[in-house]
C-alpha cells in the first residue's frame, strides 16, 4: 500500500496507524488508572466525567447519555455517592429532579487521574522529535475539529469527552 488515495477513499492504513496509537493510549489510561486513590470502574469514571461536563445533570439525563437503564444509573450513583465523589440535591427547578455533581473529592480524583494521564504521555512525548511533535498536535487538533463538526451535523447526542 502506498499511502496514496482519491480524496474519497480512506486511508486505512492511517486508520490502522491511529487504532494502534488508540490502543496504546488506552493502555496508558488504564494504567493511570490503577495507580488512583479511589478504584473506579469503566461506568463509574464515565459517569464522573460527564456529571463533571454537566454539572447539575438529573438521573435521567445522565443514563441517558451513559447508554444505561434508570436503575442501573441510580446504583452506579448510590455507589459513587457512597465513596464520596459524588452529591445528590434536590433540583434547582423541580424539587422532585436529583441534581448530580461531583464533591471536591470527585473533582480531585479526575485531576489526580488526568495529572497521571499527562506525566505518562509526556514522558512518550519527550522522546519524540519537536517536528514530531507539532506534526501530531496540528493533526489531532484537526482530527477533533473533524470529528465535533461531523457529530453536530449528525446531531450526535453522546458528548465528547475531554476526560
Amino acid at each position: 500500500m502506498d499511502g496514496h488515495h482519491g480524496p474519497d477513499e480512506p486511508d486505512l492504513e492511517l486508520a490502522a496507524a491511529i487504532d494502534d496509537a488508540a490502543a496504546a493510549l488506552l493502555s496508558m489510561w488504564d494504567g493511570a488508572h490503577e495507580r488512583a486513590t479511589t478504584p473506579l470502574s469503566g461506568p463509574q469514571l464515565r459517569a464522573l466525567l460527564t456529571i463533571e461536563e454537566s454539572p447539575g445533570i438529573n438521573l435521567r439525563s445522565l443514563a441517558g447519555r451513559l447508554r444505561m437503564i434508570l436503575s442501573s444509573a441510580s446504583r452506579l450513583c448510590d455507589r459513587l455517592v457512597l465513596a464520596g465523589l459524588l452529591d445528590r440535591e434536590p433540583g434547582r427547578l423541580d424539587r422532585r429532579e436529583i441534581a448530580l455533581s461531583l464533591t471536591p473529592a470527585g473533582t480531585a480524583l479526575l485531576v489526580e487521574l488526568r495529572s497521571e494521564r499527562h506525566r505518562r504521555l509526556a514522558g512518550v512525548l519527550a522522546g519524540m522529535s519537536a517536528s514530531g511533535r507539532a506534526a501530531l498536535l496540528n493533526g489531532l487538533r484537526e482530527f477533533r475539529l473533524t470529528r465535533d463538526t461531523a457529530a453536530a451535523n449528525r446531531l450526535d447526542p453522546a458528548p465528547a469527552h475531554s476526560g
